[in-house]
């Protein structure tokens, strides 16, 4: 007698724009095991040919993720996608449903300097470039941006809002919260953490990624209005976001 095979293990990539869940999720899927099948909600992403899928009801869309995604060849035990915290603004209740979905293990990618990642969200809408690859060798740097308080404080408490309301929605066992900083600097080994959580062995990573980062050059010398920001900021709870100018200033 045969039985059906078990289902894949799911699971999600959560975070805020531009705190590298793409390179997570290209990351993950060099494992032979582990599939992410790129941004359920996004409907231009290409992993997810039907356009009209948008149009179905918050549990179907998890039902496709998990029970009726797209299949690859290899034996896959853990199957997954990722969502940025503005989809979730476009279909409110998404993040409920999400929570109710059996065995499910959430990867939230966060960034220490939430600024960095507003300039980088800023620069990407400007140009539409949204990755940059080890092959755009003559890909110019990003143009430099005026930001101004409203829309700092907004994003700044947008994304401590979602990370607490992630952190309330799913229990602290099925969690697991990475940061953007370790990511690039150490892949390997937040890769295996990563693996260690999902529950499967880590694989040998090749070299192979090709993503890197866009932009290089500190705040101070990207974000226009940089200081203005500062002096308002300073003596607050996001006046870390702004320390970097004082660092580079006293290595002068």
């Amino acid at each position: 007698m045969t039985y059906p095979a078990a289902p894949p293990e799911p699971f999600v990539i959560l975070g805020m724009p531009r705190t590298g869940t793409h390179y997570l999720e290209a990351l993950l899927n060099k494992h032979p095991s582990v599939l992410s099948n790129g941004e359920l909600l996004n409907q231009y992403d290409p992993n997810w040919p039907d356009k009209d899928r948008l149009l179905r009801s918050d549990r179907e869309l998890l039902e496709l993720a998990y029970l009726r995604r797209p299949a690859r060849e290899e034996k896959v035990t853990h199957v997954g996608c990722k969502i940025n915290e503005p989809q979730f603004e476009e279909r409110p209740g998404f993040l409920s449903e999400l929570a109710r979905w059996p065995g499910l293990k959430v990867i939230l990618l966060t960034r220490k300097n939430t600024l960095e990642s507003l300039r980088s969200l800023i620069q990407a809408r400007r140009t539409g470039h949204w990755l940059k690859f080890s092959s755009d060798k003559d890909m110019a740097p990003p143009p430099r941006v005026k930001l101004s308080i409203a829309e700092c404080e907004t994003y700044f408490k947008t994304t401590e809002d979602f990370h607490a309301r992630v952190k309330r929605s799913f229990a602290s066992t099925n969690t697991l919260t990475i940061e953007y900083e370790g990511l690039l600097g150490d892949p390997t080994g937040c890769l295996a953490t990563i693996c260690d959580f999902l529950g499967v062995a880590p694989p040998r990573l090749s070299g192979d990624v090709v993503l890197e980062r866009q932009e290089q050059r500190p705040l101070n010398e990207t974000v226009e209005n940089f200081h203005e920001l500062r002096a308002h900021f300073a003596g607050g709870p996001y006046a870390r976001f702004f320390e970097v100018a004082e660092v580079l200033e006293q290595q002068r």
